[in-house]
């Protein structure tokens, strides 16, 4: 069945650097487009960022842009997220999601994403 799971969570301090990796099984990775979410305590599941099946177009929150960054090596059928700068306000549930639709569009919506990681921590101290 299919599997993605998230690691590389954590405690880190405001302004510091952390990447979270995204290791997919049981499907062709390279047919899917990826995208990360995140929810806070108490807040609705948010779009981060999302990228192509080719990893050449990516697409980001306005909250992420220009410090975090997505990335993918389909040999390794891993996706990443690359977040430096960061802030209290980016503490939150972090989950990958695989979407297998075939346009070129980079969801936003979580409703697109077919499958979905258990999440992993990541927590900002300010």
């Amino acid at each position: 069945q299919v599997q993605l799971v998230e690691s590389g969570g954590g405690l880190v301090q405001a302004g510091g650097s952390l990447r979270l990796s995204c290791a997919a099984s049981g499907l062709t990775f390279s047919t899917f487009k990826m995208g990360w979410f995140r929810q806070a305590p108490g807040k609705e599941r948010e779009f981060v960022a999302a990228i192509s099946r080719t990893g050449v177009r990516t697409n980001y929150a306005d909250s992420v842009k220009g410090r975090f960054t997505i990335s993918r090596d389909n040999a390794k059928n891993t996706v990443y997220l690359q977040m430096n700068s960061v802030k209290p306000e980016d503490t939150a549930v972090y989950y990958c999601a695989a979407d297998s639709g075939h346009t070129l569009v980079l969801e936003t919506t979580w409703k697109f994403y077919e499958y979905w990681g258990q999440g992993t921590q990541v927590t900002v101290s300010s």
